[in-house]
């Protein structure tokens, strides 16, 4: 089975799979820095996401773990890495996506993160205060537009498993077989 991890960044999804016993694995981000701190057996690629370089048919499994919100552009920029992913999985691969989603407990945990105190006093909180001051733009404009990136994931891909609890989104879908053009007997194209 032909793995890819993408938005990998220091390969914590990648070492996760190889301790389940998955084998060929293949991780891609785009910072140079992040992949060279991976001590792991997976292949590593840097590259853009949006512009995914596997051969065409080639992967049984991508998952993508909190990637796609940092795109700069939520619609067209996701749009194009779908259509990517649906290129390079097999008929019956699968992908698989988690990432925020504007809920009323990550409006919660986003309430929290303004708290000094709570933030000296949890990590994790502190660590998710931080990414979000840093990647605020593309952060909020990503949660901002649920319907839209849900018809492109739909437009992709035929849901098996999609959720939305807890701030996040869990999308687990098939690729959507690519509609050819019909041609008709006088040799015509037809949609």
């Amino acid at each position: 089975m032909q793995i890819a991890d993408l938005f990998c960044g220091r390969g914590n999804g990648l070492r996760a799979l190889s301790s389940l016993g998955f084998e060929s694995l293949s991780g891609v981000d785009l910072s140079e820095e992040l992949l060279a701190s991976y001590d792991g057996p997976a292949r590593l690629y840097l590259g853009d996401c949006p512009d995914i370089r596997f051969p065409d048919r080639s992967l049984d499994v991508v998952i993508v773990q909190g990637g796609l919100h940092h795109l700069p552009d939520p619609i067209e920029d996701v749009d194009r890495t779908l259509r990517g992913l649906r290129r390079v999985l097999r008929p019956t691969g699968c992908l698989v996506v988690v990432e925020p989603w504007l809920t009323p407990f990550l409006s919660l945990v986003h309430w929290c993160c303004s708290a000094g105190m709570a933030r000296r006093v949890w990590g994790k909180l502190d660590a998710l205060a931080a990414m979000i001051e840093h990647e605020r733009e593309t952060y909020f404009h990503w949660l901002s537009q649920p319907e839209p990136i849900l018809a492109r994931l739909h437009a992709h891909f035929v849901p098996e498993h999609e959720r939305v609890a807890w701030g996040k989104l869990t999308f687990v879908g098939t690729p959507r077989p690519e509609k050819r053009p019909r041609i008709d007997p006088s040799g015509r194209t037809r949609s």
